[in-house]
């Protein structure tokens, strides 16, 4: 079983990062680019996952990590909504699509897999702890099995 002290330790997070760098990419070429309106949301909600992750996180308590979690799957599919009318409007290449999708898949179930971890943990963040102890050495928030 891992040990995650840190957001940017998380696979989920990481694959966020990339994400987001992707989609800056995509957007930044064509006619993508002059789309003010969808490239916005899109680049919005692409951030909105790894920045959900990470605050989640940060948060004292399991339950507002899953939370947060929540609003970062929900951004996953509304960054895959989005991908599709950029294709149907011809800013998305059909393997540009698939590749991006794919990414968005594995993301997804990152995020789901790290949900069941939480839900099935017997730690519940700092916020459950003693007051005496919660400015001690930081509480470890997660262990995930590898």
């Amino acid at each position: 079983m891992a040990t995650i002290t840190n957001f940017r330790e998380l696979k989920c997070w990481q694959a966020a990062r990339m994400l987001a760098k992707d989609i800056y990419s995509l957007t930044r070429h064509s006619e993508f680019a002059k789309d003010y309106g969808l490239k916005d949301q899109i680049q919005r909600a692409a951030v909105s996952i790894g920045s959900n992750i990470a605050e989640g996180f940060e948060r004292d308590s399991n339950a507002e990590f899953m939370k947060f979690l929540s609003y970062a799957k929900g951004s996953v599919g509304e960054v895959s909504s989005q991908l599709y009318t950029a294709s149907d409007v011809g800013y998305v290449t059909l393997q540009e699509l698939e590749t991006l999708e794919k990414q968005l898949m594995a993301l997804g179930r990152m995020i789901g897999k790290l949900q069941v971890s939480l839900k099935n943990s017997d730690l519940r963040g700092r916020y459950h702890t003693r007051p005496e102890t919660r400015n001690s050495e930081p509480e470890t928030l997660l262990h995930v099995k590898k």
